[in-house]
């Protein structure tokens, strides 16, 4: 996918509250003697774009064409953020634009001082205007509410109904608890603690968390519904629950964090990637942002170098793998192929059978359509993504290859590999692409291990314990 992402540039349209983040730099070794206090001796100063600004930043990042509509202040915060974006930003006289100044010492954030107005603008109209005139050259509109005054309800109902007309994805980043303002909208992506508060639930546990999304989606009119759930990952209601997990490997700081997984989710809807795939690239951009101190915008480049863990680097593209299998040489490769949906012990034991039979063993992993169509609307349990992971992880799993197709003929037709394995209950079956393998050999199952078994045995284990 990022191959693909890589050559797209999607013209998108920003509207929200632009943020001065102001970052001080500083050293801190003794105690005031004045107060029971740190003394602090600045040794930098950065400023960078937070907030709606951030969210342009990291859109940029990623390669789109982007143009911000908002309203500054007549200050210094307003200047620095007019002349580092590209749009129509109006200024309101005697508004104090949004800024955070943060105090950072040893890598850690001391103490954050805010300077800013949050009534509503007084120039409602004017910014409607500048909307109407432009929007129609964009493929999808951001609205980034952090409170601050620009996206009143007005602003937001009307953007929204335009949006909607015009047939162009609008996703907003949500601030208070009444998303009233926000209906008709494509996506909103509140936090736990937001869903919570909007909702009124006590909390996502168990079965509450596909209730409230599916209440996201009925309340507002919404056409996916999302919560982000910080180191779970992002829970997608779209016809059935998804929970997308999480790529954080280490947290030093979550600021900007939520503009990443907007800009992120704006760019692949634009380019027309499904929702599921479009979170998974969103919690990409988001482990590589906390991973870091402070607003920054991630670039492709950066979130490919962040998905290449050990594991991550044997998923490979049809393409990808033909190619590397032209220069394989001698040595004999190994198909196989399954949904792999929960992990057993008959799935370990015949995949290490499966790899004995020659040098390189690649693994078909039906697509989570492919699986739905298979398997039903409830499966799989697993998401594409972390099947392929699961499947990675294992040093006798050489590459892991999606497909889309009910069956990996055409997969199996580009690869030709060497052996064919199936298990043992294709005996006296036909195997499908066995014409393009070399030989088709059938391996015999652990008795005892199957996937619909595991899930049957929890359902019951959930049902005793139901009162």
């Amino acid at each position: 996918m990022l191959e693909f992402l890589a050559s797209k540039h999607p013209k998108i349209l920003v509207v929200g509250d632009l943020i001065a983040d102001i970052y001080l730099w500083c050293e801190c070794e003794r105690v005031s003697p004045e107060a029971p206090v740190l003394v602090a001796k600045t040794t930098k100063e950065d400023w960078r774009l937070g907030g709606g600004a951030n969210v342009c930043a990291n859109l940029s990042a990623l390669g789109a064409e982007v143009f911000v509509l908002s309203v500054v202040g007549d200050d210094e915060a307003g200047e620095f953020l007019m002349a580092n974006l590209r749009g129509k930003i109006l200024t309101q006289k005697g508004r104090k634009t949004s800024s955070k100044s943060r105090i950072i010492s040893h890598s850690q954030q001391v103490l954050r001082l805010d300077d800013e107005s949050c009534e509503d603008i007084a120039l409602e109209d004017e910014l409607l205007q500048e909307f109407e005139a432009v929007v129609g050259d964009f493929e999808a509109v951001v609205l980034s509410d952090y409170a601050k005054g620009v996206l009143t309800p007005r602003i937001c109902r009307e953007l929204v109904k335009k949006a909607r007309d015009l047939g162009l994805p609008i996703l907003i980043d949500p601030k208070g608890s009444d998303y009233a303002k926000y209906r008709g909208a494509t996506l909103l992506t509140p936090n736990k603690k937001e869903a919570l508060e909007a909702l009124k639930m006590p909390d996502l546990k168990g079965e509450n968390l596909e209730k409230a999304l599916r209440a996201l989606q009925k309340n507002y009119d919404l056409t996916h519904a999302l919560i982000t759930l910080s180191e779970d990952g992002i829970a997608v209601y779209d016809g059935a629950l998804s929970v997308v997990p999480a790529r954080a490997l280490e947290v030093y700081d979550v600021t900007g964090a939520g503009d990443s997984v907007i800009a992120s989710l704006a760019f692949c809807l634009a380019c027309g990637v499904s929702i599921l795939k479009a979170c998974e690239f969103a919690n990409a951009a988001a482990a590589v942002v906390v991973s870091r101190i402070g607003s920054v915008a991630v670039s492709l480049e950066e979130i490919a170098n962040f998905a290449q863990s050990a594991f991550e680097k044997k998923i490979k593209s049809q393409q990808a793998l033909v190619k590397l299998m032209e220069n394989r040489g001698a040595k004999r490769v190994v198909f196989t192929n399954g949904c792999f949906d929960v992990v057993h012990f008959g799935h370990i034991s015949y995949l290490q059978k499966a790899k004995n039979l020659g040098d390189i063993l690649i693994v078909g992993l039906n697509s989570d359509a492919s699986v739905r169509r298979l398997k039903g609307e409830n499966r799989p349990v697993n998401g594409e993504f972390a099947r392929a992971c699961m499947l990675g992880a294992f040093y006798f799993v050489d590459f892991v290859v999606l497909f889309e197709e009910d069956t990996p003929l055409e997969l199996i037709k580009a690869l030709r590999p060497d052996v064919l394995v199936k298990g043992g209950d294709y005996e006296g079956r036909e195997v499908v692409g066995s014409e393009w393998a070399g030989e088709v050999r059938l391996l015999d199952f652990e008795e005892g291990f199957s996937t619909s078994g595991t899930l049957e045995k929890l359902r019951a284990e959930d049902a005793d314990k139901t009162p």
